[in-house]
């Protein structure tokens, strides 16, 4: 650098540049005088289902609240007195002053809920998939992925350095190829997700599973959309489909269904207790507030008695599924899979003036777009919750019937 420079000079190369078609893209959203769909405030929170968002009393149908958990009375109490007990954090990570007896018991939750031998708690969902992928998946391992995968999964399997094969998105007979032309002797790791959170999709995990298993590869399912909903007990996918005993590891989140911040892994494998000395998202990380583990703990053990709930999401799910189809709107899915339902727009520009008449209807949905969705598609995703009424439902309807109309999208 010169002696006569300052800090003032910009730069010669701009590390800003490579995002300068999204700038593009969004300035020209803003410039057409749409609200920002990104940058939403609520400023108040009134139930699961409900919240104010400016100034308007708001149905919320994309929040991943799916089976409501966030305002149970039995949470809150034990997220208080958790606070007065331990205090607001732990200042330290898991392995050297961050494991508290919260912890222990929120692990003891998830291993009792999936019958499982081991639990590890994270402080997020990411960092569980970041975590537990890039430790056991390393550099002349494979990793073999469904190309629709969370960014979580991709960013694990890059930070491990493992090699990636993609696989056409829910293709039994693409997987089944890639294991193929792997060598028989290498390292291999298949991860699939129960639900993919864009379209609500539900993974044929039978056939995946059991394909893997005749390759040689361990099988890795994030469960993150499905956990407290979907299953006999709730456990997921894997569960419903019945190959939860073949699956190696399951990973899972706070966030949704159990209603805070957080993520896990759950697993029967022998040597896993290994991972809490080896896996770095988890050994250099503060670990969650004692408040966070307690809601988690008292969730997840309520969650275990979930079937009324369950059973009511699925019919709300349903309801809705249908109920858009018949107004006109293209759907994800041709039925109900999950929680989830996406109602692809024609572009981001019909789609964010589709999203803003629904905001103004007091309506608030996810606004989805590339390179987030499949297949360059701009989504309006709906994420039900087992607390909404029918009759919410049937307001939902309604809502996108008028703003449908408004917009043009419907005739």
């Amino acid at each position: 650098m010169s002696d006569t420079a300052t800090v003032s000079e910009a730069p010669s190369g701009d590390l800003f540049s490579k995002f300068d078609d999204i700038i593009e893209t969004r300035e020209t959203l803003l410039a057409s005088g749409v609200e920002d769909p990104y940058n939403l405030v609520m400023e108040k929170v009134l139930s699961p289902t409900r919240a104010i968002c400016n100034g308007r009393d708001t149905i919320l149908l994309g929040t991943y609240n799916y089976m409501g958990m966030t305002f149970d009375p039995d949470v809150i109490d034990a997220g208080r007195q958790a606070l007065c007990d331990f205090g607001t954090g732990t200042t330290g990570s898991r392995v050297l002053n961050g494991t508290y007896q919260g912890h222990k018991e929120c692990e003891d939750a998830l291993r009792e809920f999936y019958a499982m031998d081991h639990a590890m708690v994270f402080s997020t969902g990411y960092q569980a998939n970041l975590g537990i992928i890039s430790t056991i998946a390393g550099k002349g391992d494979y990793v073999v992925l469904d190309i629709d995968s969370h960014a979580s999964i991709y960013d694990g399997c890059a930070m491990g350095n493992a090699e990636i094969v993609p696989f056409r998105h829910n293709n039994v007979e693409a997987m089944e190829k890639r294991l193929k032309r792997i060598p028989e002797e290498a390292g291999k790791l298949v991860i699939l997700e129960g639900v993919y959170s864009m379209l609500g999709d539900v993974a044929p995990l039978k056939e995946m599973v059991a394909i893997a298993k005749k390759h040689g590869a361990m099988v890795l399912v994030d469960e993150a959309h499905s956990m407290g909903f979907i299953g006999e007990n709730g456990r997921g996918v894997s569960e419903d489909q019945g190959v939860i005993e073949d699956v190696d590891f399951i990973i899972g989140t706070f966030s949704k269904s159990v209603g805070t911040v957080g993520g896990f892994c759950v697993s029967n494998h022998p040597k896993f207790d290994i991972l809490r000395l080896v896996c770095r998202p988890y050994v250099f990380t503060a670990s969650l507030p004692p408040s966070v583990v307690a809601t988690a703990a008292t969730s997840i053990r309520k969650l275990m008695h979930g079937d009324n709930k369950r059973a009511h999401l699925w019919e709300n799910s349903r309801i809705l599924h249908k109920g858009l189809r018949d107004l006109g709107f293209e759907i994800g899915t041709d039925e109900a899979q999950s929680a989830i339902i996406a109602v692809i727009m024609p572009d981001l520009q019909q789609g964010a003036a589709m999203w803003e008449a629904l905001l103004k209807e007091g309506l608030y949905v996810n606004l989805a777009r590339p390179p987030a969705t499949p297949a360059g598609m701009t989504l309006l995703r709906c994420s039900l919750c087992a607390e909404h009424s029918a009759q919410e439902v049937q307001e939902i309807l309604a809502m996108f019937e008028r703003a449908g109309k408004a917009t043009g999208i419907l005739s």
